[in-house]
């Protein structure tokens, strides 16, 4: 019903599968205090007692659950025209009082473009903020040359009908010599998630839902010729599967781009200082 995580232990104390370690482990090594369950009326009652701003994370996947302040969404143009076409992703894009486009350095402009225009068709009165991705490698010359197996996040891959994500950018600005392709070393339920998302292409989904789960992802990741495994879920696979081989994480952060900025935005709103 209510459950708190502070500190990385708390995941495997509430037996997380990989998809909700994706979601809040970022936090958790930023120092942010995550809440989640079904009980949405404790949930927001406890996070108050110990909260100044309580942020409530839909992931385009629902409307809002409490009344809120100030709604942000999110509009990548890797996935241009989704934001008028997927529900309840258009409904929040008219809801927005801040509309931000990300990944605008590695998006073509023409994509850019067309968000942009979505959105000054259906909420015009919004503060739209530029926002660039950009990506963070360990070790970036380890990966020139290499042939890489590239795992990326699985909700991006499979529902998300994405066919790649940071982890091949990552492999082609550093020079990889090939994307090795897992699905014919696809095991159980991988191969499953293959043979339902067809659009996934080479890169590997990071699918956990479960003990079983998690154990055909390692052999998958463990059985495919590559040189080097390129990690590029929002969590370090190497906590909780072997990878037996020589690997890089790639990460990647929010970089405003112009004004004004979110922080420009909260000041003006809740009188934040930093």
């Amino acid at each position: 019903a209510v459950q708190r995580f502070g500190e990385l232990s708390d995941l495997d104390k509430h037996a997380c599968t990989i998809e909700e370690r994706e979601e809040y482990e970022p936090h958790i090594v930023s120092g942010t205090i995550i809440y989640a369950g079904v009980d949405y009326e404790r949930i927001l009652r406890q996070a108050e007692k110990e909260a100044d701003i309580i942020l409530w994370d839909g992931g385009n996947n629902d409307l809002p659950f409490y009344q809120s302040d100030l709604q942000i969404v999110v509009a990548d143009p890797h996935r241009c025209g989704h934001e008028l076409t997927y529900h309840p992703g258009e409904a929040n894009l008219r809801a927005a009082d801040v509309i931000v486009i990300n990944k605008i350095d590695t998006a073509d402009s023409n994509s850019i473009n067309k968000v942009r225009q979505s959105i000054r068709s259906v909420n015009a009165a919004a503060v739209v903020i530029d926002g660039a991705s950009p990506i963070f490698v360990d070790d970036p010359s380890a990966i020139k040359g290499k042939s890489v197996l590239v795992v990326e996040d699985g909700p991006t891959l499979t529902h998300g009908e994405m066919a790649y994500g940071a982890g091949v950018v990552a492999a082609q600005k550093y020079g990889a010599r090939e994307l090795v392709d897992a699905r014919p070393y696809a095991v159980g339920t991988i191969n499953a998630t293959y043979a339902k998302y067809p659009t996934t292409g080479t890169v590997l989904p990071a699918m956990g839902y479960g003990g079983e789960q998690t154990r055909e992802l390692e052999k998958t990741i463990n059985d495919t010729p590559a040189d080097m495994v390129i990690i590029a879920t929002p969590i370090d696979l190497r906590r909780i599967i072997n990878i037996a081989k020589p690997s890089q994480r790639v990460r990647y952060e929010l970089q405003e781009i112009g004004e004004p900025t979110l922080m420009d935005v909260l000041k003006k709103k809740f009188g934040v200082k930093k």
